[in-house]
């Protein structure tokens, strides 16, 4: 049985190393060619994106922009150009349509320094450290938006990771290396994936643009589970699982509906039996004895 290997081994075994590790070998493709357009211009001179990740202009034409951003500067009584609100609408369609928590599998830096230390506890059978509720991180982001509106400051961008990362790979690192490190050890020894998924504010505002998200994985071959647990294992976000892949008997649909997953795919990489598989939330059918059809909206 999987269990009493490394996740994903069973999957290697039967599918490759390849078809097992797909997904998270494009999502760390993305991450660094992400970095490395935004370092092109301040590094080499070739200017394709100008800006940060918090706000840019892609080939002198396309403003993107943090929705993040804009809603600290209006919580902070600051009204920011057009072209900042165009750029946030713009990035909020797009999360809308992927999943808010994308950002964090797919594009933040720092996912895959707190990935490295998830890794490296299973890796090491590190156990223990300290829990928090996973709504902590709202709570942080409520927090944020009082102290831009009582500071009339971006107070939160001051110590944000990932504008940090940004600007210190240009300006240099300096006490940044100090900071990511802090974030590392703290997920490895002291909380399990303490950071990005009970504590960071900015996973907790992009789960909200998930709410009607239309691209969803699915365990749309759950029968064919033989409950190894590598799923569990290895997702970030492990609660949006239950629902979908055990839900059958209770009338809910295959499809993973908890705003917080991250449709990393990471649930497809190493499941050995191909349960998971990207998806719509509109094709979520239930196996409830009356076949009638609706969806589960677990907000996880």
């Amino acid at each position: 049985m999987s269990v009493l290997l490394r996740p994903g081994a069973e999957a290697i075994a039967s599918k490759g190393w390849w078809r097992a590790n797909q997904w998270l070998l494009l999502r760390r493709a993305v991450q660094l060619g992400i970095l490395s357009l935004f370092l092109l211009g301040p590094w080499l001179g070739i200017w394709i994106i100008k800006g940060n990740i918090a706000s840019s202009l892609t080939l002198d034409v396309l403003p993107l922009s943090d929705p993040y951003l804009l809603t600290q500067s209006l919580f902070a009584g600051h009204w920011p150009e057009t072209t900042v609100v165009i750029g946030a609408v713009i990035i909020s369609v797009f999360y809308f349509l992927v999943g808010g928590r994308v950002y964090c599998g797919w594009i933040c830096p720092v996912n895959m320094i707190t990935d490295l230390a998830a890794w490296l506890r299973q890796r090491f059978n590190i156990k223990g450290g300290a829990r928090f509720p996973r709504q902590s991180r709202y709570w942080i982001l409520v927090m944020t938006l009082i102290g831009a509106t009582i500071s009339g400051s971006l107070l939160w961008e001051l110590v944000n990771p990932v504008t940090l990362v940004y600007r210190g790979l240009i300006f240099g690192m300096g006490m940044v290396w100090l900071l990511l490190l802090a974030l590392f050890l703290f997920d490895l020894l002291l909380s399990p994936r303490g950071w990005c998924t009970h504590l960071c504010p900015m996973g907790a505002f992009y789960s909200l643009l998930a709410r009607y998200t239309p691209l969803r994985i699915s365990a749309a071959g759950r029968e064919r589970c033989n409950d190894c647990m590598d799923c569990y294992a290895v997702c970030p976000e492990p609660q949006v699982i239950p629902p979908a892949l055990k839900g059958a008997e209770q009338g809910i649909g295959p499809v993973i509906l908890g705003i917080n997953c991250t449709n990393c795919a990471r649930c497809i990489d190493v499941c050995s039996k191909d349960v998971f598989k990207f998806s719509s939330r509109f094709s979520n059918p239930t196996q409830s004895s009356s076949n009638t059809f609706k969806q589960s909206e677990v907000l996880s």
